[in-house]
């Protein structure tokens, strides 16, 4: 049996600001977000399975990434929790989603904390392989299994 990877992309709008940046981006700003999740495994090998010559389902897949990160960041202001943040505290209707994370928001944190949720939540035979997280239309960070053992 052979190895084969699969990709699903994803599209979701969210805004950030980087914490004691040394550039524009230390502002709120939003982006269009695109993120390609591959994962890896043998295609299931049983012609009684509804799954069989799936390594899994795309639209089991979609519902990993759906309810753990596109439901979560989608149209929501992620900001370091070291930052100041009480303004989205007190402003809570133009702040309804907000995260604030232990780390700085960067394109190359969140693609790493993306991965580590995304895993958990994989079937047994089934191996996340890479992400690629896309800031913008020429701007990507990726995350590989085979670097992060």
């Amino acid at each position: 049996m052979a190895v084969i990877r699969v990709t699903k992309k994803f599209h979701f709008e969210m805004a950030h600001a980087l914490w004691n940046y040394d550039g524009p981006c230390k502002n709120i700003h939003g982006h269009s977000y695109k993120l390609l999740v591959t994962v890896k495994g043998e295609p299931l090998n049983d012609p009684g399975k509804p799954k069989h010559g799936m390594i899994i389902d795309f639209g089991d897949l979609k519902q990993i990434v759906k309810n753990t990160i596109i439901k979560r960041f989608d149209h929501t202001v992620v900001i370091n929790r070291q930052a100041p943040h009480e303004m989205f505290e007190k402003i809570e209707q133009m702040f309804e989603k907000y995260e604030r994370m232990d780390f700085q928001p960067t394109c190359e944190k969140l693609v790493t904390y993306f991965a580590e949720i995304i895993k958990e939540k994989l079937p047994e035979n089934t191996k996340l392989q890479r992400l690629r997280l896309y800031e913008t239309t020429t701007s990507f960070a990726e995350w590989y299994e085979e670097d992060n053992k």
